[in-house]
């Protein structure tokens, strides 16, 4: 069963923006970066590629 997240639907704060950048310019993968923020790994994604990020492919 998938994981489930509460936080559906709910606008990024600037804290978690912040903390998605620099996992992101860390190299962090998708999934971690999901978790890191508990927000679904499509959310994670949208957002970053509304802002031009790059996300790690896992090796």
């Amino acid at each position: 069963m998938a994981e489930r997240f509460e936080r559906h639907k709910q606008a990024w704060t600037p804290d978690e923006i912040q903390k998605l950048h620099t996992l992101a310019k860390k190299g962090m993968p998708l999934k971690g970066i999901a978790k890191a923020l508990t927000r679904s790994e499509e959310s994670v994604k949208t957002r970053a590629k509304a802002d031009s990020l790059n996300i790690a492919k896992l090796r």
